[in-house]
């Protein structure tokens, strides 16, 4: 088969872009020296997290001059996300790190006063210009598909500017703020995208890449058309746990217990809905946005490599193309060996194995009460702070399981009151929402709002907002407890907890600001696909992704 070269330095999850490329019928060969990127023929630099700390990693191996020297003698050259920034002089994220300067441009944070940042999830890659193209597609790009992206600065879009220097321009929209999605010259091709994680659209631009196929009329490049932009996302939760047979399998909690209730024949046992990386594929290929899994048992007394969410993530990612993302157990410990394993060596293993984020439960409330008792300083050390400092904050999730207290008034208690619609046991017209620990067995004095400012001072991405109260009730998402979140952050929040037929996905999209939505019970019980949910907000007039089916 015929061989690409990727520079790999510890950028995140590779594993997907491994596997996405054996898939279209090549092989990867590893860059590990500056030496084997002279002898590359076509090079490919991937590129997840911080702007400085990957350009000051290829600086460190001494692979920045090499590079420029691969670019510029025109040999064939894929930048994706950082790798594509790398092209450019500089980045607000990093302002004393500079980068290849192929274009004398900088990058600058998007703008968090009217929407959420990082900019996560789906959405377009348009290219400019468009009639001189004619019916010619470039690597496969279409106006209609949807790419992945995550990030959080972006080079803004300077009409012409790059054109004149002979770039071909695509170009995204994220609120008002227009941005570049992908560009190319010659011999360069750069995404901020992630084509591995973005399906059919994703595959046939590598495919494009590798064959060489700058320009093609056989894939026809469709006009431009409404609905450009990001896209609610649709994402599907597997819970994953031993049964009573040690069996891993999906299961599904009511109110976070999974095993069965009286009645139903098997009372008593852990509910049983499938294999997880079966029901994973079936998802994807249903629609689904993104894929999480979370470990519900306790594989923690296992060394670190033999842990089994390794050997589900491997086996996923061999055919999901989508993001993934692993909860549970990222925590430091210490394995059967007697080994002490910090939260950043478990949370590498899972990107090396497939995983795109991490998701934090129970450590990232015990770092939170740290901080507060510490007067809101940092410690440098939690799992969330040394994970994004070294993969970036969109790499890290944190998982709240919050729960209703009902007070009387809001001068009952110190904590965030709200006053809710759904009245208490005793007629109580206001709540606040307490955060729990391990699975919801264990309450703290600690309330959502608090939380939320903790983890997001200490660089999280992303806010998996559940709802213990809502969970398995199939009566939909808990509105006012997402509102109040959205309210204190500005990182994205994915709704959570209660979802029971598609027009709750509606009737959170449209009543808050919740910038996804997730299923799990609905999907796994076989009552909806993930395509009926997309189905119906597609018929009620939100933007979606919709699937393409492989050529």
């Amino acid at each position: 088969m015929p061989v690409v070269h990727l520079l790999d330095y510890v950028a995140g999850n590779v594993r997907s872009l491994v596997n996405a490329v054996e898939k279209l019928g090549y092989t990867i060969e590893w860059v590990r020296t500056p030496e084997d990127v002279e002898k590359a023929h076509s090079l490919i630099l991937p590129g997840v997290g911080h702007f400085g700390h990957c350009l000051s990693q290829f600086a460190e191996g001494h692979y920045l001059n090499p590079i420029q020297k691969h670019i510029e003698a025109g040999k064939p050259f894929l930048g994706i996300c950082v790798g594509l920034q790398a092209l450019f002089a500089g980045s607000e994220e990093s302002p004393s790190t500079p980068g290849l300067s192929f274009i004398p441009q900088r990058l600058s944070r998007f703008n968090d006063s009217n929407k959420s940042v990082p900019h996560i999830g789906w959405n377009s890659a348009v290219l400019v210009r468009k009639g001189q193209f004619g019916d010619q597609s470039f690597f496969g790009l279409q106006d209609r598909s949807k790419y992945y992206y995550v990030h959080s600065y972006a080079v803004p879009y300077r009409p012409g500017y790059l054109e004149a220097e002979g770039w071909t321009v695509a170009t995204a929209k994220y609120g008002d703020e227009e941005f570049i999605g992908a560009i190319g010259r010659k011999n360069v091709l750069a995404t901020q995208f992630h084509p591995e994680k973005s399906g059919t659209p994703g595959l046939r631009l590598l495919k494009a890449f590798l064959d060489g196929r700058q320009w093609d009329s056989s894939v026809s490049r469709t006009l431009y058309s409404p609905g450009q932009g990001l896209t609610r996302r649709v994402i599907a939760c597997l819970d994953v746990r031993t049964n009573d047979d040690g069996d891993l399998v999906v299961t599904k909690g009511d109110q976070y217990d999974v095993r069965a209730k009286a009645g139903t024949g098997a009372q008593g046992l852990v509910r049983n809905l499938g294999k997880p990386v079966d029901m994973a594929r079936k998802y994807y290929d249903q629609g689904a946005d993104e894929i999480t899994f979370l470990n519900i048992t306790s594989f923690r007394n296992c060394p670190l490599a033999d842990l089994p969410m390794l050997e589900i993530l491997r086996r996923t990612a061999e055919t999901v193309f989508v993001p993934l993302t692993i909860g549970g157990g990222i925590r430091e410990t210490v394995d059967a060996t007697g080994s002490k394993i910090s939260a950043l060596q478990v949370a590498t293993m899972y990107f090396k194995s497939g995983a795109d984020k991490v998701s934090i439960g129970s450590d990232a409330v015990l770092a939170a009460m740290e901080y507060f008792q510490n007067g809101k300083r940092l410690s440098g050390q939690t799992a969330i702070e040394t994970i994004s400092a070294a993969y970036g904050v969109q790499a890290v999730v944190v998982s709240i399981d919050p729960k209703r207290v009902y007070v009387q008034s809001d001068s009952d208690t110190v904590h965030g009151v709200i006053r809710t619609s759904q009245i208490g046991p005793s007629g109580e017209e206001y709540c606040w929402y307490q955060c729990t620990m391990k699975g919801g067995r264990e309450s703290t004095d600690l309330d959502v709002q608090q939380l939320v400012e903790a983890v997001e001072a200490m660089g999280a991405g992303e806010i998996l907002l559940n709802c213990i109260d809502r969970d398995g009730s199939n009566t939909g998402f808990d509105l006012e407890l997402i509102r109040e979140v959205k309210r204190c952050t500005k990182v994205p929040v994915i709704a959570s907890s209660g979802a029971g037929k598609p027009a709750h996905f509606t009737e959170v999209f449209r009543k808050t600001f919740s910038d996804a939505a997730l299923g799990a019970g609905m999907f796994h019980r076989g009552e909806y696909t993930v395509k009926d949910v997309k189905d119906h907000l597609l018929k009620d007039g939100l933007l979606i992704r919709q699937v393409e089916e492989a050529p």
